[in-house]
């Protein structure tokens, strides 16, 4: 686990004003005499003089970086996907609505002192439930929608020629169940023609606070999803931009050192070594 110190300060000298000093100082340590508990290794004073020395120099080297503070900085953006919704009513599908918690709880009378009334009003609702049974079941099952609209439409005209009135929820309801996911159908829209996100599709990009939010999105994001939008509604709360403000130090992502792999002949020499003595093992064991 490694240890990070954080030296912040108010009074800054006028040269490390807006910026950001990183110090490497993982190989600084050496072995304990005696381990205390898990650790087993300390800052010797010389290291710790190296350490403050870098610092106080305040130069870029290997073990030394200075950035602006906006190098760390980044706005999360809300990347939008349009809703496509493939439609057909299936006997799967039916019995899947009758476990939804929706079209149970129209069987569910909220009278609870009239014990009488309470009676006839969960009948009239059983009676909502099997006439709404009836109409899908009476739906043509072989059609396939590639448009949300038009199978609201065909399911609401059936609903109307069965004289059968349901509310929002249970509406809701019946079009989760007989939906799904399909890049290939059409855009859903809302009342005012507004294109609907796709929760499901949802993603987010952290745009650094030195770029245009726009040209990132052009470059990053338009090319592999065209369809994509941001989300611009999403902003940060001081402020007021699109995308929310936030830092991040990667430590690797400044200092790290690629260390090839070994080559792949020692590798594998080793593996026939470890292959061999495991079976002079299995051949001591049998004796």
């Amino acid at each position: 686990i490694n240890t990070y110190v954080w030296i912040c300060t108010n009074r800054k000298k006028e040269d490390r004003k807006g910026r950001v000093q990183l110090i490497d100082g993982t190989s600084c340590y050496v072995n304990m005499r005696k381990s205390l508990g898990d650790k087993r290794h300390e800052i010797s004073q010389e290291q710790i003089e190296t350490l403050t020395s870098l610092h106080s120099k305040f130069e870029e080297n290997e073990n030394s970086q200075i950035f602006d503070n906006t190098a760390f900085g980044y706005r999360k953006i809300t990347i939008e996907r349009p809703l496509r919704l493939k439609c057909q009513v299936t006997e799967e599908r039916i019995k899947e609505l009758k476990e939804q918690k929706a079209f149970q709880s129209l069987a569910v009378s909220k009278k609870r002192k009239d014990t009488a009334e309470k009676e006839r009003e969960e009948a009239a609702c059983r009676k909502l439930q099997d006439l709404i049974i009836d109409v899908l079941t009476g739906m043509d099952h072989d059609k396939v929608y590639m448009s949300r609209d038009e199978f609201l439409k065909d399911l609401d005209s059936s609903l109307k020629r069965a004289k059968v009135s349901i509310k929002s929820p249970v509406r809701k309801a019946i079009l989760s169940v007989m939906s799904e996911q399909d890049e290939k159908a059409e855009i859903c829209r809302d009342n005012k023609g507004n294109i609907e996100a796709d929760s499901q599709l949802r993603d987010y990009e952290n745009v650094p606070l030195d770029e245009d939010i726009q040209e990132y999105f052009e470059r990053e994001v338009q090319p592999y999803v065209p369809d994509a939008w941001i989300n611009e509604s999403v902003t940060d709360e001081k402020d007021g931009e699109v995308g929310k403000v936030g830092y991040t130090i990667n430590f690797n992502q400044y200092f790290y050192e690629y260390q090839p792999p070994r080559p792949l002949q020692e590798i594998e020499e080793d593996i026939n070594k470890l292959e061999n003595e495991i079976l002079e093992i299995l051949e001591v064991m049998k004796q």
